[in-house]
């Protein structure tokens, strides 16, 4: 809307508003919390309500592109929707107070079967247990739960990173900020998406290790439908369904983090767990590279289905990895979270 066709504008404004932002949400963020929270049916109106203005946000934002002319008119709109929220003036009052329990349970420990050790070995008593580093990476569930982020979500994030160079061997140059604006759009109501477990949890409960693995599905469909069908329009069905999937992962895994390794440590935890989009980006950008290269020849630039082709293949099978490490993360967990829930209800 200020300059389009200036490359410094546009980098300089990507570096210093999240910057802005990010300290101005620190005000509410960092306020002395109310300890005495409204009712609950309160909160879920609220709730509602900011996951609507939300949902209409991105519904903006992604026909925005459609309309270039009008640039400086849809930034206004823009605008004005995304300080909408402040008009709830409850919200920075808003607290949630968790209340960890630091009883540590001894888990027994025997010789026991490959099959039974995955399974049952070292399972998790109880959600909330604080875990320090060190216990961390001494659980069967983190690497279960770290296989499952590097071969869910990362797996997302590199496609992301390789879509322009997608499009170009498709000869699809032109889509490319198409399906840009489709993968940013799709991993915004992906994350949006990670809110609906809570609301459905009376009508239809699931852990959030099982939403998680449900999650995963989308991603493993795109690079099916990018590996067997070469058009267009497939390729923007597979970038949206990847983009939803990675969107719902990236804002789930934040608070299954806090359920599975505690609230207190959820932040060194975290950062630990996340140390997979670095290794994930190094692994599969390399593995995309030579199978690009490969098909390129001489060229410097490749052209055509094979020059990704494998590469999708590739990034399926590991998409079903990751499958597979959720759903046994799920079964491993579904007892805690069933214990965590019927307590929850006992109080209510």
């Amino acid at each position: 809307a200020i300059n389009p066709s200036s490359n410094a504008h546009y980098l300089l404004l990507n570096a210093l508003v999240p910057v802005f932002i990010s300290f101005a949400a620190l005000i509410p963020i960092l306020r002395q919390p109310d300890l005495n929270p409204h009712p609950s049916g309160h909160d879920r109106f609220i709730f509602i309500i900011l996951n609507l203005l939300a949902v209409i946000t991105g519904i903006y934002l992604l026909i925005t592109p459609s309309f270039p002319n009008r640039a400086k008119l849809f930034l206004s709109g823009a605008i004005i929707l995304l300080i909408l929220p402040l008009a709830i003036p409850e919200l920075a009052a808003e607290a949630i107070l968790v209340v960890p329990d630091n009883n540590n349970n001894n888990v027994e420990k025997g010789v026991k079967g490959c099959f039974e050790m995955v399974i049952e070995g070292d399972k998790l008593g109880m959600l909330e247990e604080e875990h320090g580093a060190k216990r961390l990476l001494c659980r069967i569930d983190f690497w279960l739960y770290y296989l499952a982020y590097f071969c869910g979500g990362t797996i997302g994030l590199v496609y992301s990173n390789n879509l322009g160079q997608i499009a170009q061997s498709l000869g699809l140059e032109s889509s490319t900020s198409t399906l840009i604006t489709l993968y940013s759009a799709f991993s915004f109501f992906g994350r949006l998406l990670s809110a609906a477990p809570e609301f459905l949890r009376t009508k239809l409960y699931l852990a959030r290790t099982g939403w998680l693995a449900v999650a995963i599905v989308p991603t493993t469909v795109a690079f099916l439908v990018l590996s067997l069908i070469d058009t267009e329009v497939a390729l923007q069905i597979g970038t949206s369904l990847i983009g939803l999937s990675s969107g719902f992962i990236f804002a789930a895994a934040v608070s299954i983090t806090s359920d599975l390794f505690g609230p207190n440590n959820v932040g060194v935890n975290h950062n630990i767990l996340i140390t997979n989009i670095p290794l994930g980006s190094i692994i599969y950008g390399f593995a995309s590279a030579l199978v690009y290269d490969s098909n390129a020849g001489k060229s410097t630039v490749c052209m055509g289905r094979n020059c990704y082709f494998a590469t999708f293949i590739m990034w399926g099978g590991v998409s079903v990895l990751g499958l597979v490490s959720t759903v046994l993360l799920f079964v491993r967990t579904r007892h805690a979270y069933n214990r965590f829930e019927h307590r929850r209800v006992s109080l209510e």
